[in-house]
C-alpha cells in the first residue's frame, strides 16, 4: 500500500530535519464556510497537519473553550457531513494533512466502515479517536486502515508502559502524546515531554505529536525539541471565536496566530 498523506508529511518533516504544527480547529465554526476558508490559511500560516473536530454534544477531555465552541456548532444545526462538506470544498486549495478528531459513537452510528469512507471521500488523512477504549479499538483501527487512512489513539502522560506500548501498536501516522493529564486549554507552563517522548521512541518508530496546554511559541520549542509536532488547540479556537464574536476575519485571525506559534519550530533539530 502506498504511503499515505500523513506518512508523507513526517516522512519530509524528518528529512529535512524539521518539526511540525499541527493546529486543531472545531469544524463549523465560525461556520461551515469559514471551516473552509480556514484549512487553506492555516496551511499558508505553516502548519503541516491540521486536526478538525467533529461537534459532538459530549466530548471526553476538551476543555471549556473547545466545548463551548464545539456546543455552538451544533446549535447553529452543524452535522458531521457539514464538515465533510467543507474539507471537500477546501481540499483542492491545500496539500496539508487533515485529520478528523472524532468520538467513536460518531462512527458507530453511522456505521465504522461507511463514516470512515465518506470522510476519505472528503478528502480527510487520518483519524485521532480521543475517546476509543484500547479493548475496542482493533476493529475501528482496522476499517481506517483499510482504506488507507491513519488512526492515531491518545497515550497520557501516567498510561502505564505496558499498555502504552498496545496503544502505540494500534496506531498508524502518528501517536497522540498528552502533555498532561486533564482536559484541554491553555497553560502557563512549558509542558515537560523529554523523558515521555524517549519512552515512546523505545516502542514505536512512529512519530510523535503532542498538545495539551500548548498555547505559545515557547510551549511549541518546548516541545519539538523531544516529539514530532506540536499540537495546539485551546488557544487557537479562542482566538477564532474572539474574531468571530468582533466581526473580523476568522481564518486571517487564526492563520496570524499560527504564525505566531511557528516561531517556535526554528532552529529545531532532525527528530531522533
Amino acid at each position: 500500500m502506498s504511503e499515505s498523506r500523513i506518512e508523507t508529511i513526517f516522512s519530509t518533516l524528518r528529512s529535512e530535519g524539521r518539526r511540525g504544527l499541527a493546529p486543531f480547529i472545531v469544524g463549523g465554526r465560525p461556520s461551515v464556510e469559514e471551516t473552509a476558508r480556514l484549512l487553506p490559511a492555516l496551511q499558508a500560516a505553516g502548519a503541516s497537519i491540521v486536526e478538525v473536530g467533529i461537534p459532538f454534544s459530549d466530548p471526553i477531555a476538551d476543555g471549556p473553550v473547545i466545548a463551548a465552541a464545539m456546543h455552538k456548532a451544533l446549535e447553529s444545526g452543524v452535522h458531521t457531513r457539514d464538515v465533510l462538506n467543507a474539507v471537500q470544498r477546501a481540499r483542492s486549495s491545500c496539500s496539508l494533512g487533515i485529520v478528523a478528531m472524532a468520538s467513536v459513537s460518531l462512527a458507530q452510528r453511522v456505521g465504522v466502515a461507511r463514516f470512515v469512507g465518506e470522510a476519505k471521500d472528503a478528502g480527510i488523512d487520518g483519524f485521532i479517536f480521543p475517546d476509543a477504549p484500547l479493548e475496542e479499538a482493533p476493529p475501528l483501527v482496522e476499517a481506517v486502515r483499510e482504506v488507507g487512512l491513519t488512526a492515531s489513539l491518545l497515550v497520557a502522560p501516567t498510561t502505564p508502559r505496558a499498555r502504552a506500548e498496545k496503544i502505540v501498536g494500534l496506531c498508524s501516522g502518528f501517536v497522540y502524546l498528552m502533555a498532561r493529564l486533564g482536559i484541554t486549554g491553555e497553560s502557563a507552563a512549558a509542558p515537560e515531554i523529554g523523558a515521555r517522548v524517549a519512552e515512546l521512541r523505545e516502542m514505536t518508530d512512529l512519530p510523535i505529536a503532542c498538545g495539551f496546554g500548548v498555547s505559545k511559541a515557547e510551549h511549541v520549542r518546548a516541545v519539538v525539541e523531544h516529539a514530532d509536532a506540536a499540537i495546539v488547540g485551546s488557544a487557537l479556537v479562542r482566538r477564532i471565536e474572539d474574531a468571530a464574536e468582533r466581526g473580523e476575519d476568522a481564518a486571517e485571525a487564526a492563520g496570524a496566530f499560527v504564525r505566531e506559534l511557528g516561531v517556535g519550530l526554528k532552529d529545531a533539530g532532525a527528530a531522533a
